[in-house]
């Protein structure tokens, strides 16, 4: 009762049909799991905008499920909210010590589980999984970003709460102490994405590259802007077919002989995602690599946080 009080929405109304066995979910059953994540009634707003995110066909969270990949939700935060509810964007930002990062990530997952049915070595047939799929929940840097936000980038309005929800796998760190020049933390970037699953596997897959304020300053103080500099880091990813077909390099993975181009680029169209956010001091960013994208796959959403 006291989880309810988070929200003005009525205990009975339906937030979503989760899958993957299309069970109708109230405001009630989320404040439930919500409680058992251990949130606070003021996260519970976030909660529900996630649930709403994660249910949709765009997302299609029974295909996240269901996939052998190590894929679940990634939660970023975008809005006052983020402030109101402590949240973190700074310093350890994707680990341990701040309560609504750890818990509003942990409410979905629950529900997931508990009400939709998606329990691993069921439906959930990832094959290794990862410590995300506990729940992986941050903030974005607004105030330190040289950028605009990541809700923005993806149809929402610049200083509304919301959250976008990213079809993703853990993060991997991307290292470089020594670019002071934009060109060449690029290259940095481009030969670090390339990597991602494969690096002859392109197209697919997504990617939600979390820049750092140190790699940020760098882009910045050269007056780059974000669309600058990911149109930079995708040319640089535009791979020759003679690398990537199979057997090339004495590797049997790749793509089709037959596919005629002379290149091909690592990300489709407005497939590299970026989001602002870490502790100030450390010249690192990281990749978080995502899933199948597209109508095949899971696109990122984006939702509007409502009380």
């Amino acid at each position: 009762m006291a989880m309810l009080e988070g929200t003005s929405r009525a205990p009975d109304e339906i937030v979503a049909v989760v899958p993957p066995d299309l069970v109708e979910c109230t405001v009630e059953k989320v404040a439930i799991n919500a409680v058992m994540a251990g949130c606070r009634p003021d996260y519970l707003p976030v909660v529900l905008a996630a649930l709403e995110a994660v249910c949709t066909d765009e997302f299609n969270m029974h295909g996240l499920l269901a996939t052998t990949m190590s894929v679940g939700p990634v939660l970023v935060v975008n809005g006052p909210i983020r402030r109101s509810l402590g949240m973190n964007s700074d310093i350890n930002c994707f680990g341990q010590g701040n309560r609504a990062n750890a818990t509003i990530g942990r409410a979905l997952q629950l529900v997931i589980r508990n009400v939709g049915g998606g329990r691993p070595g069921g439906v959930d047939r990832a094959v290794f999984g990862n410590p995300g799929k506990l729940g992986f929940c941050f903030a974005e840097d607004e105030e330190g970003s040289p950028w605009g936000p990541l809700s923005a980038d993806l149809g929402g309005e610049a200083g509304r709460d919301a959250v976008t929800i990213f079809p993703g796998e853990g993060p991997r760190t991307i290292v470089d102490q020594l670019s002071r020049d934009p060109e060449s933390l690029s290259r940095t970037f481009a030969v670090n994405l390339r990597a991602l699953y494969h690096p002859k596997m392109v197209i697919a897959f997504d990617c939600l590259l979390a820049i750092s304020p140190e790699h940020s300053r760098v882009f910045s103080q050269a007056g780059w802007s974000k669309e600058q500099m990911v149109a930079r880091v995708c040319e640089l990813l535009q791979i020759p077919m003679e690398e990537l077909k199979r057997g090339a390099g004495g590797i049997a993975e790749g793509m089709p002989e037959n596919i005629p181009a002379p290149s091909l680029p690592k990300f489709k169209p407005g497939g590299l995602l970026v989001v602002h956010c870490g502790g100030s001091a450390g010249l690192f960013s990281a990749a978080i690599p995502g899933w199948v994208g597209g109508a095949v796959g899971s696109q990122p959403v984006t939702k509007e946080i409502r009380s």
